[in-house]
C-alpha cells in the first residue's frame, strides 16, 4: 500500500460544499423575491427608500414607515421550507457545509444549520442595532415597543436611532463577514448558487471566485444569471424539488 492510500477503515474525505443562497430559496416560505421580475423593488420603487440608509437616517417619517413595514414582515411568520431543510440535512450528514446567504430572514438557522456555519452577508432582520453606540438587541423587543405606541423607538442605552441589523442600501458589507465568505468560496470543492440573480456585488462574484479556484459550480435559479456560462450545471427546476435531489446526491458522494 502506498503512502497515499487510505486504510480500509478510514472514511474518505468529504469535499467542502458551499452554498450562496438568495431570495429565491425563501419564496416557498412566503417571503417575496425583492429583485426578481415581479419583485417588490420593481413593483414599488418608493419602497426602496425604507431600506436606504441616508433616507432612513434623515427622515423620521421614513423611519416610522420602516417600523410599520417590519411589523408586517412575513419573515417573522415564515418557516423553513424544503430547500432550507435539505441544506440542514446535508450538514447533519457529516458533509462539510458552509452557507453564505444574501437573505436576512434567519431561516437556515431555524432549519437547523448551526449559526457558526451561516454567513449572513446582508445581516439579519431578527436583531436591531443602534446607529450611534452600536448596541444590539432583539427585533422582537423593538417591535413590542412599536406596538406599545413608540412609532420610532430610540436606543435605550444612548437615545440614538435604531435600525434593523441588516445592510441597507448605501451601507458597506461587514468586511470580516465578506472576507470569510471569500475564503469559503476559494476553498469549496462544490459551490451552489441557489435562488440568486447573481447581480448584486460583491456577493455575486463569489460564484466566479469559486469557479476560478476549481470548484464545481452549480447554479439553481429560475431565471438566467450572468454566471451561467461559468457553471458546470444550470438547473431551472423549482428549488424545493431540485435542491433536495442535488444535495442528496452530494451526501451520497455523487
Amino acid at each position: 500500500m502506498t503512502g497515499t492510500d487510505a486504510s480500509p477503515d478510514q472514511a474518505p474525505r468529504r469535499p467542502l460544499v458551499a452554498l450562496l443562497t438568495g431570495a429565491g430559496i425563501s419564496t416557498d416560505s412566503g417571503i417575496p423575491d425583492y429583485r426578481g421580475p415581479n419583485g417588490l423593488w420593481r413593483r414599488d420603487p418608493e419602497a426602496e427608500k425604507l431600506v436606504t440608509y441616508d433616507a432612513y437616517m434623515g427622515d423620521p417619517e421614513i423611519r416610522r414607515r420602516s417600523w410599520r413595514m417590519r411589523q408586517e414582515s412575513p419573515a417573522f411568520r415564515a418557516r423553513p421550507n424544503a430547500g432550507h431543510e435539505a441544506v440542514a440535512r446535508l450538514e447533519r450528514s457529516g458533509t462539510p457545509v458552509r452557507v453564505i446567504t444574501q437573505n436576512v430572514d434567519g431561516l437556515h438557522q431555524l432549519a437547523g444549520v448551526p449559526a457558526r456555519k451561516v454567513l449572513e452577508l446582508h445581516g439579519t432582520v431578527r436583531a436591531v442595532v443602534c446607529t450611534g453606540c452600536e448596541a444590539r438587541s432583539s427585533m422582537a423587543e423593538a417591535l413590542d415597543r412599536v406596538a406599545a405606541g413608540e412609532p420610532d423607538p430610540a436606543c435605550l442605552a444612548c437615545g440614538g436611532i435604531l435600525k434593523s441589523a441588516t445592510v441597507m442600501f448605501g451601507q458597506h458589507l461587514d468586511p470580516q463577514v465578506l472576507g470569510t465568505a471569500l475564503s469559503v468560496a476559494k476553498a469549496a470543492e462544490v459551490f451552489l448558487a441557489v435562488g440568486s440573480t447573481l447581480q448584486v456585488q460583491p456577493a455575486a462574484s463569489l460564484a466566479a471566485v469559486a469557479a476560478d479556484h476549481g470548484a464545481r459550480l452549480i447554479i439553481v435559479n429560475a431565471e438566467p444569471t450572468p454566471y451561467d456560462d461559468r457553471a458546470d450545471e444550470v438547473v431551472r427546476e423549482p428549488i424545493g424539488t431540485a435542491l433536495p435531489r442535488l444535495l442528496e446526491g452530494l451526501a451520497a458522494g455523487r
